[in-house]
């Protein structure tokens, strides 16, 4: 049983233009949004690039092997200690302790950072201590 049907429709050459324009645009949008992404410059990734803690960051203490920084969301703190040099694996510690709690406290040999350690600091002050090699910054109350 053949039919003697015509094998295009009223509407096939719209559909042939659209699937033409898509495959000319699809290209020519993904290069540009490739042009326009920051990239970092040629000597690699920041430390600055993508932080590992949620939240704003608040405060960072820099000492002579590294710096430790803090986050802070509504509800809670967070630290990380970044090397200033990442390379080898050396000793490295982040603690963090909300007032009138217990600290949390990452410590080992790392690379590039120690942490992150998050605690529940809704309405409470925080105290934060971070080393890199030996060497680091303990800081007071702060964050309150």
């Amino acid at each position: 049983m053949a039919t003697d049907m015509p094998t295009d429709t009223p509407h096939a050459p719209r559909r042939r233009h659209r699937r033409l324009l898509a495959r000319a645009l699809v290209p020519f949008l993904a290069a540009l949004a490739l042009l326009l992404t920051p990239w970092p410059g040629p000597g690699g990734a920041t430390a600055d690039a993508a932080s590992v803690c949620q939240g704003r960051p608040t405060k960072t203490y820099r000492f002579a092997t590294g710096e430790l920084r803090l986050y802070r969301t509504r509800h809670y703190a967070c630290a990380v200690t970044v090397a200033k040099r990442p390379g080898a694996a050396r000793p490295m510690t982040v603690s963090l302790q909300p007032r009138g709690g217990r600290p949390a406290v990452k410590a080992g040999r790392f690379g590039r950072q120690a942490g992150p350690v998050t605690v529940h600091a809704l309405n409470r002050c925080v105290r934060a201590y971070g080393s890199v090699a030996g060497q680091g910054k303990s800081t007071g109350w702060v964050l309150c």
